[in-house]
């Protein structure tokens, strides 16, 4: 089945197109997981923490949302204890019957691409991919070509960035060019473009793309530049965004987009340290949903 196409029937099953992410940091986890170890420098009990405390939030989101967003970098700072974890969560993820968003963040040109695409993203015997992986586009249409064939293959998707959530983005992506685009606006196009090949049956390309919850006045401009990506958008809650600034990124009929928190998801325990920190993720899974689904009635 083409991605995209899974991907919104999955929304439709779990009733709101939203993502919970996953970025675990070892001084943020529930005391109980972290007890009285020397810190995260102590790889193996920090990495047996980690995968405790992302199981517990794997177990917890399943029931309310379609998709979750593994933080690969939150990993990989464990060396091979961490690239390991990282891919028996993304197998038990997938088990659950969640899509798995990979967020590497990877891009490269040629032979390297190419690489980067067998290694972070297709399946193999021992270690099945995630289902998607988010990459950068800002190397060109060649850095994407590599990454979109595999993902054709195995019926993967990809959402290259064009927009992000950080501050420091606009000093590039909100740069004007010759022709009165923005630089997101161009990357938006070539987006566009690179993934005008692989549409589904619903109207949706496997190569989505990133836009940042923060920044709703350029949404509706780049849903115009990019009538067939599904934007995935990260920033909603701990970064600021809200739902009045991510309903530009779908379109008139409720698809498009797909909502992302980490933070205030995956540490909701901290504004209620009384509570059961699965419980309290949980909670907080189901009030993304709501709100989402709140501003889709609209």
């Amino acid at each position: 089945m083409h991605f995209a196409d899974r991907l919104l029937a999955a929304c439709e099953d779990k009733g709101a197109p939203v993502c919970a992410g996953i970025d675990p940091v070892f001084e943020r986890l529930p005391r109980d997981l972290r007890g009285d170890a020397a810190g995260p420098r102590d790889a193996p009990h920090a990495v047996e923490a980690i995968g405790r405390f992302v199981r517990g939030v794997l177990e917890a989101v399943r029931p309310h949302v379609p998709c979750v967003k593994l933080q690969s970098v939150c990993f990989e700072r464990y060396h091979w204890r961490g690239v390991k974890l990282y891919d028996d969560m993304v197998r038990e993820a997938r088990a659950m019957g969640l899509i798995v968003i990979g967020d590497a963040k990877r891009g490269d040109i040629g032979i390297s691409a190419a690489h980067y695409a067998a290694g972070c993203l297709a399946d193999d015997v021992d270690a099945p991919g995630p289902d998607a992986l988010t990459v950068n586009g800002y190397l060109g249409g060649d850095s994407l070509e590599p990454l979109i064939d595999v993902a054709a293959a195995q019926g993967k998707g990809l959402f290259a960035l064009v927009r992000t959530s950080n501050p420091g983005g606009d000093a590039l992506q909100g740069l004007k060019l010759d022709d009165g685009r923005s630089v997101g606006e161009a990357v938006a196009d070539l987006v566009a473009q690179q993934g005008e090949a692989h549409v589904g049956e619903r109207g949706y390309s496997l190569l989505g793309a990133v836009v940042g919850a923060t920044k709703p006045a350029d949404a509706a401009s780049l849903r115009r530049h990019m009538p067939r990506q599904i934007f995935l958008v990260p920033g909603f809650g701990a970064q600021g965004g809200g739902a009045d600034d991510v309903r530009a990124c779908f379109k008139a009929d409720g698809t498009g987009a797909i909502i992302t928190a980490s933070r205030s998801v995956n540490y909701a325990f901290e504004k209620a340290p009384e509570a059961d920190w699965k419980q309290a993720i949980e909670a907080a899974a189901l009030d993304l949903r709501q709100q989402i689904r709140g501003i889709l009635r609209r």
